[in-house]
C-alpha cells in the first residue's frame, strides 16, 4: 500500500521596480499615497506620505512584486475631500490611475484642478 504525500510549494515573488511621476499642477500642497491592489502593502508606509509642493514634479521609486497592481491616491494637503485616483486609505473607485508593476516608469501623472 503506497501512502501519498502532497506538498504544496509556492511560486517565489518576483521583486520588480516601477517609478511613478507625479507632477502636481494644482495651486496647493498635495499628499501622495500608492496602494497594492493584490496585497495588503501602502507605499510610503508608517503613517508617511509623498508630499509634492504645487509645481513640483516627484519620482517615486518603488520595489514591487512583479505583476501586481498598484494604483494613487492623492489630496490635497489638509484637505482629504479634493482627491484624485483612488483618494486618502485607497477608499474610492479610479478609471486609469492603476499602473502594473512591471519595471520601468508611468507616463507623467498629472495631478490638475
Amino acid at each position: 500500500m503506497a501512502i501519498g504525500l502532497a506538498v504544496a510549494i509556492t511560486a517565489p515573488a518576483f521583486a520588480a521596480d516601477v517609478t511613478f511621476v507625479m507632477r502636481n499642477e494644482h495651486p496647493n500642497a498635495v499628499e501622495v499615497e500608492l496602494y497594492s491592489q493584490d496585497r495588503d502593502y501602502v507605499w510610503p508606509g508608517d503613517n508617511q506620505v509623498f508630499y509634492l509642493d504645487d509645481g513640483e514634479t516627484k519620482q517615486i521609486p518603488l520595489s514591487c512584486e512583479e505583476g501586481e497592481s498598484i494604483c494613487y491616491g492623492a489630496w490635497i494637503s489638509g484637505d482629504k475631500q479634493t482627491y484624485w485616483g483612488v483618494g486618502p486609505e485607497n477608499a474610492e473607485t479610479c478609471e486609469d490611475c492603476c499602473y502594473t508593476c512591471t519595471g520601468g516608469e508611468t507616463e507623467e501623472i498629472n495631478l490638475t484642478e
